[in-house]
């Protein structure tokens, strides 16, 4: 699949660390060129990667990124719609409250809309493209004690995605959902350490924790890059014939085909 993207612009956000700077490098790799997106700057210099600083759950940011795309390339042949997290403390209903709420949903699915919104103009008007929006297993599998804000913005996204792919297909626009099951980034270690803090346990405890409630059967968490190479096939000319379907890469986790 070398220069497999050669000529194509690919957006990516949250590409600067975790799975996101792991899918920016694959599709740099593979011949496109990429533009990344965060609130702040990487603490290391990206090689070939154009870096806008912006922050999606900022109504405005979408338009200004769209902007700069098309100024800079005058096309967009990729987004991958990277940028989530799960932003609201554990323990189910009673802990949260409208804010938990709100900011889970504007980080993991009102930004996703408003950016598709944005570029989904030009796809339009050159008849191809494609979108990879990044989801999660926890959307089909929410662990009421850990996700439950989360999941739902992630289902929400998993809804929407479908009904854009079958809207945008006729068009020559191909879009799909990539939802990962437990990954090694600095998020979820962030989230396993605040975990730790607020259940009074271990590092190591909190961590059994999670990997028990997820149940993983290849036994452990899955590397950025291994997501990186499934939306490094899904965006290629290799993938032309697929649209509409929602990819689960969890170690087989999730208990259902």
């Amino acid at each position: 699949m070398n220069d497999s993207l050669k000529g194509k612009v690919a957006l990516v956000t949250g590409g600067t660390k975790g799975i996101g700077r792991a899918i920016a490098d694959k599709l740099k790799d593979t011949g496109a060129q990429v533009v990344v997106i965060a609130r702040s700057e990487p603490k290391e210099e990206a090689d070939g990667l154009y870096f806008i600083a912006a922050d999606l759950t900022e109504t405005g940011s979408a338009e200004e990124i769209s902007k700069k795309i098309i100024d800079r390339y005058g096309r967009i042949d990729i987004i991958v719609n990277n940028a989530g997290a799960n932003l609201s403390p554990g323990g189910g209903f009673r802990v949260l409250e409208d804010e938990h709420w709100i900011s889970d949903w504007q980080l993991n699915f009102l930004s996703v809309v408003r950016l598709n919104k944005a570029l989904l103009p030009k796809m339009l008007e050159q008849k191809s493209g494609v979108v990879i929006n990044i989801s999660t297993n926890a959307a089909r599998q929410p662990l009421w004690e850990m996700t439950m804000s989360y999941s739902s913005a992630k289902a929400a996204l998993n809804a929407y995605s479908k009904a854009l792919a079958t809207e945008l297909g006729p068009h020559g626009i191909r879009v799909n959902v990539v939802s990962p099951g437990v990954v090694e980034t600095p998020l979820m270690l962030e989230f396993i350490e605040n975990m730790a803090k607020a259940s009074g346990i271990s590092r190591d405890e909190a961590f059994k924790k999670v990997m028990d409630a997820v149940n993983v059967p290849l036994n452990r968490m899955a590397e950025p890059e291994e997501i990186a190479n499934l939306v490094g096939f899904l965006v290629s000319d290799h993938a032309s014939y697929i649209t509409g379907i929602n990819y689960s890469v969890d170690g087989g986790a999730l208990p259902t085909l």
